[in-house]
């Protein structure tokens, strides 16, 4: 006689999650309407609220916490100094950081002097690729630590098969972005999982093909493979104009610091292409982003700010306004009252705007 199969009953989400993840021995399957790993909880501040201010749509953002981010530029650009303020600011908020030196290039004192705790950060110089993925893996597994991982550069980190090898590159062509591909498919989710953050400090390079269309509109590449570029969930390109007036110089003429254009190549958070300006000190005791001297720039074309010759107006909620001359704007924003304003209109114009749609797209994503 045949048995009789046994009337299988409906189950809701909740059932089927709980089952699934019985099943898996971990927790895979996630409620939607409560934390889960796909959620960004916790943003690092950059050092330049402009730059913050554009990364995510309707927020006021940094680098986010339990992504893979990617920050690539052209030489002296800023990618350090930027990793450093990045690093520093995680420090305080209790994030361990762990950073991989590829370069040999960083500076104690140049960490010291850009706000991190060098006593409380892991500091590694690795031998390999294939080193700073396991070294990830291991720390992630082992402790239950919020931490971001700088891995500075991705560029200049050879592969074993590289150490190993002869110096021909076609005896090891394509060896790093295999190994990548493979580490981040390792990597990406139990990024995701313990909160932490993967920042890949990256080269920008002179795109070199025969497409002179692809040249033109793609004038630059960064090293690592497709993999890379798929993982990322936000990708910062830093620019930088060769001219003079790009420079910041002291009383004696000598260069101190540089000006940067941040551009996002890439972002899962609604703002690809926006575009913001600011300028780095590496020349003095003062390591770091302008951030303050960047906020005049952000706000200049707002209709809160009006300018009559050599004198600008601050236009507050109740109409009242502040007269200021340019060079005063550091000094000016020691008054809390106009600081508190100068924060609202750049919160109304640089992310509210953009968020609502207002305006013309060409505000917000081109600055040239």
């Amino acid at each position: 006689m045949a048995r009789k199969s046994k009337k299988l009953g409906r189950l809701s989400i909740a059932e089927m999650r709980n089952l699934i993840n019985k099943k898996a021995g971990m927790e895979v399957a996630y409620d939607l309407t409560k934390d889960s790993p796909n959620q960004v909880k916790e943003w690092v501040p950059t050092g330049s609220r402009w730059l913050d201010s554009i990364v995510c749509r309707g927020h006021l953002a940094g680098i986010p916490m339990g992504k893979i981010i990617e920050i690539a530029g052209l030489e002296g650009s800023g990618k350090s100094y930027m990793a450093a303020q990045i690093a520093a600011n995680a420090q305080k908020m209790g994030i361990t950081v762990v950073y991989f030196d590829s370069e040999s290039a960083i500076d104690t004192n140049f960490l010291a002097d850009s706000g991190c705790d060098i006593n409380e950060m892991l500091y590694l110089q690795p031998p390999n690729v294939e080193y700073v993925l396991e070294t990830i893996e291991e720390l992630l597994g082992s402790n239950d630590n919020k931490m971001l991982f700088i891995w500075d550069s991705l560029a200049l980190t050879p592969s074993v098969s590289d150490v190993e090898g002869d110096f021909n590159p076609q005896s090891s062509m394509a060896v790093k972005p295999r190994i990548l591909a493979k580490g981040m498919s390792k990597l990406t989710m139990p990024i995701a999982a313990s909160g932490s953050t993967f920042l890949v400090l990256n080269q920008l390079k002179t795109n070199i093909t025969n497409n002179i269309s692809e040249a033109m509109t793609t004038p630059y590449v960064t090293p690592g493979g497709k993999a890379m570029h798929y993982a990322y969930s936000l990708r910062i390109w830093l620019t930088k104009r060769k001219a003079k007036a790009s420079f910041i110089l002291d009383d004696n003429g000598y260069k101190i610091g540089s000006e940067v254009k941040a551009t996002l190549k890439k972002s899962r958070f609604g703002t690809e292409g926006r575009q913001c300006t600011f300028k780095i000190l590496w020349g003095t005791a003062d390591v770091g982003v302008q951030d303050e001297e960047s906020w005049f720039e952000a706000i200049k074309s707002s209709d809160n700010l009006v300018q009559a010759g050599a004198w600008y107006s601050l236009v507050y909620k109740d109409g009242t306004t502040e007269k200021f001359q340019a060079a005063k704007w550091k000094e000016k924003l020691q008054d809390e009252k106009f600081r508190n304003r100068v924060l609202q209109v750049m919160d109304e114009e640089i992310i509210m705007r953009f968020d609502k749609r207002e305006g013309k797209a060409k505000e917000f994503y081109d600055i040239e």
